[in-house]
């Protein structure tokens, strides 16, 4: 149970990290600091919005909208911070004592 409660970590922290990498590269994108014209940082971009934007899509219909300000990767990685956290309290509890 402990190597399939480390696996779901393990890849609910890689989620996180590609959500921060998404919104990074969308600052970049945004300020002109990267041109999506280059075929690479195209698929890298192309890659993070197909991975984050399914997930980030109901979050941003529920919240309010505050101009130009998106904080939908800020709520989505305090809920996957607080399912990791649920996950282990309910599947690997602290020995008694301890």
């Amino acid at each position: 149970m402990y190597a399939l409660l480390s696996l779901i970590s393990t890849i609910i922290e890689i989620y996180i990290w590609l959500l921060i990498a998404s919104a990074i590269l969308s600052w970049l994108v945004a300020f002109n600091v990267i041109n999506t014209n280059n075929r690479v940082i195209y698929m890298i971009g192309d890659f993070l919005y197909r991975i984050t934007e399914p997930v980030l899509r109901p979050i941003r219909s529920v919240l309010p909208n505050l101009g130009g300000i998106d904080i939908s990767p800020i709520v989505l990685i305090l809920l996957l911070y607080f399912v990791q956290k649920l996950l282990w309290e309910v599947f690997a509890p602290a020995p008694i004592g301890y």
